[in-house]
């Protein structure tokens, strides 16, 4: 017999966390969270997503044992703002039994209906900054510290469910080796010129954190047009400083100003966290920050987390700015492959933007729908 309950106390919640631990326990591509990041993107008191959006947390109980949990989330300015009456599920994992995962998903629905939701999506967060989608391709790679891995038969679940694909992502990467700099530093210089743009480049945090909120407010302006956006609000932005910003090295975060001091695009690189986090195994103490502080300094490999770029900018060659920048410190830093994390399929802007460096297409991964 399946029991569902909802996580509510610290104890509750930590086994949240920790089912996938257990569940992922033998397998070399997925990437441990820090166990207390996840508590806190959970607490209501320290997480500003809470302030537009509503989430319950269930555990699937068989014999006294976790065998699955989702979380349950209604984003209300998307409810209120987009007149998209959805609720979302996330944190999705459970073990190969189609019946548990119906149990959690009936929790999905349950809630949906009692707020009039009209269907539900997921696996999603509560904002475009968490992580998204269930992996259909790419089982064999190493997934990143800012996306979810799960094993096949999740899409066959919910398949089997009666849920549809809702929207599709793809992952890619590349080699820096197989980077010719020449046509970009020839572009960059003649963009410069005609537009009236300069690079900006940071040798510290400190430096970077006056810039932050411009540059949320630039992430909205580019994507704002997207089916599935919700803007990052002026809450969020001070928390997403606090909690992502000093992870970043300086060297990997790039904007670009117009004459009159206007930011018209920036993008920002992480290091490679995988193998660190690995290592650390869901905790800072007494090694993992050691591990995340090396790799932050020393990874090879190298994310592409955010980019944004005034729609007015979008093809007049301001990447190629970007990436004669780019070129420079990956240089110097000896990396080897550069990462892209999850774009919409059809976000044939974003992917023209790579075209030129021959990426390939390493792990895809949807968002499901099904309608209540």
């Amino acid at each position: 017999m399946i029991t569902i309950k909802e996580a509510k106390t610290k104890k509750e919640l930590k086994d949240f966390v920790t089912f996938s631990f257990g569940l992922y326990k033998d397998n070399p591509y997925w990437i441990p969270p820090l166990i207390s990041e996840e508590l806190e993107s959970f607490d209501k008191e320290k997480n500003p997503a809470f302030q537009h959006a509503d989430a319950h947390f269930y555990l699937a109980y068989r014999d006294n044992k976790i065998v699955g949990k989702i979380a349950a989330i209604i984003n209300w300015e998307e409810v209120n703002n987009q007149q998209k009456k959805k609720v979302r599920f996330g944190w999705f994992d459970v073990i190969d039994d189609i019946e548990v995962t119906k149990a959690l998903l009936e929790k999905v629905y349950e809630y949906g209906r009692e707020n009039h939701m009209e269907y539900a999506e997921g696996p999603l967060g509560f904002s475009n900054l968490d992580k998204v989608g269930v992996l259909t391709e790419g089982f064999d790679q190493m997934g990143t510290m800012i996306t979810w891995y799960n094993y096949p038969y999740y899409k066959e679940h919910l398949e089997k469910l009666g849920f549809v694909m809702e929207k599709e992502y793809r992952e890619s990467i590349f080699s820096f080796n197989n980077v010719d700099p020449a046509p970009f530093l020839k572009a960059s210089e003649l963009i410069k010129k005609r537009y009236g743009l300069k690079a900006i480049n940071f040798r510290s945090t400190k430096e970077v954190m006056p810039y932050v909120d411009k540059m949320f407010d630039l992430f909205n302006e580019t994507y704002e047009k997207l089916s599935s956006f919700v803007a990052v609000t002026d809450v969020q932005k001070e928390y997403f400083k606090k909690k992502y910003v000093g992870l970043i090295n300086p060297d990997y975060i790039k904007f670009i100003e117009d004459a009159n001091g206007k930011l018209v695009a920036f993008t920002i690189v992480m290091p490679s966290f995988s193998e660190a986090m690995k290592k650390a195994n869901g905790k800072l103490f007494p090694f993992g920050f050691i591990h995340l502080l090396k790799a932050k300094k020393n990874s090879k490999d190298v994310v592409f987390y955010l980019i944004g770029i005034l729609p007015e900018y979008q093809n007049k060659g301001v990447t190629a700015i970007i990436f004669d920048e780019y070129y420079k410190v990956f240089k110097k830093n000896n990396i080897r492959n550069c990462i892209r994390t999850p774009e919409l399929e059809d976000n044939y802007a974003m992917h023209n933007l790579w075209k030129n460096f021959d990426p390939v297409v390493n792990k895809r991964r949807r968002t499901y729908r099904k309608d209540l």
